[in-house]
């Protein structure tokens, strides 16, 4: 072969591999599946946008922007690209506007809400909003409900099924169950190392977080965990290395569910853990329920374990802007959970 050939068979390749961003936008009612998917032409559905990004090939970040509204999930959306995806080049399914911006309301955060039956037999069967199956994927700035379907038992909004990919990360966003029409088992389960959930507010799942097999680094900050009707958290039987600071859990059935024989030697730090039914449980199959866990042991440093923790609820016509956070009197205050970061956090009352 001719240098010159070969130069130019290798100019092509670099230039197919250029790393570059592709970014689809979406509004679930006033999108179109033939639109091109722009900001002002967007989609309508995210399982056409989640599709088309996954076929992308070559390098570079992959983007799904919600616009506000409300998205039905019919069956899972499987997250699981083409396109060479990194910690610096993440896949993001976003709101279009976070709740950081200036101008933005509740109203803005797109919600996502399943009626999907049982999709899914891993394990058992059970029903999945988004199937993350692709490390270096992450959610920002989204309101999850539960799945009013009666046939399902068990419903978790995002799961990370395969325990070798990393780097799972949820921002920003709410999960908002209700036992008696929409529940939530767990808001988010998932497998693998290095999840991080930050800036979240967990209430009224009947679990919050639920982290399993191969979880070594995951991170646990500046969240609200609320009303939890079986556990605040759900974690494997290995003793993983983990972050758990600046967390507000309160008014739960129990804050960790675990082995027999927990042995935790990462620390709670600084965060309330207060007005919780119990602690540290485990699943009893003899009594199908969650049971206190005999002499534990778990690290903890500068918990405050005292005081009363009440939330922004639903008592107007139109949503405050801090809806679901501390109110001005709860303890806690100070540790900046919830899903606003910075000088927004400081602003919410």
């Amino acid at each position: 072969m001719k240098l010159p050939n070969l130069l130019r068979i290798l100019l092509v390749a670099l230039i197919g591999c250029t790393a570059h961003s592709q970014t689809y936008f979406v509004h679930a009612g006033e999108g179109n599946d033939s639109n091109p998917g722009t900001a002002e032409m967007p989609f309508r559905s995210i399982g056409h946008a989640v599709a088309l990004a996954n076929g992308q090939t070559g390098a570079g970040p992959l983007t799904v922007k919600l616009l506000p509204g409300t998205f039905v999930l019919q069956d899972k959306v499987v997250i699981n690209p083409v396109r060479i995806v990194t910690d610096s080049t993440r896949y993001t399914i976003e709101a279009a506007m976070l709740p950081d911006h200036p101008e933005w309301t509740p109203e803005q955060m797109p919600v996502i809400l399943s009626v999907s039956p049982n999709n899914s037999e891993t394990q058992f069967p059970h029903s999945t909003g988004f199937l993350v199956a692709s490390a270096h994927v992450r959610f920002r700035g989204l309101k999850f409900l539960g799945n009013p379907n009666p046939s399902v038992p068990f419903y978790y909004p995002i799961t990370k099924e395969n325990p070798g990919l990393s780097d799972l990360e949820v921002t920003q966003c709410m999960f908002v169950g209700d036992k008696e029409a929409g529940k939530i088992q767990g808001g988010i389960w998932a497998h693998g190392p290095r999840n991080t959930v930050s800036h979240c507010v967990f209430y009224e799942c009947r679990n919050a977080v639920l982290f399993f097999m191969n979880v070594d680094g995951f991170a646990i900050e500046n969240s609200i965990v609320y009303g939890s009707y079986e556990s605040a958290f759900w974690f494997g039987p290995k003793d993983p290395e983990f972050t758990f600071t600046n967390n507000i859990i309160a008014h739960n059935a129990n804050v960790i569910v675990g082995p027999p024989d927990l042995d935790y030697r990462s620390a709670l730090t600084n965060s309330v853990i207060t007005g919780n039914d119990g602690y540290i449980g485990q699943w009893s199959q003899e009594e199908q329920k969650v049971v206190p866990t005999a002499n534990p042991r778990i690290t903890e440093r500068n918990l405050i374990r005292k005081g009363t923790v009440t939330l922004h609820e639903n008592m107007d016509m139109m949503l405050p802007k801090s809806h679901l956070h501390l109110n001005r009197e709860s303890v806690g205050k100070d540790l900046d959970a919830g899903i606003f970061t910075g000088k927004q956090a400081e602003s919410i009352d």
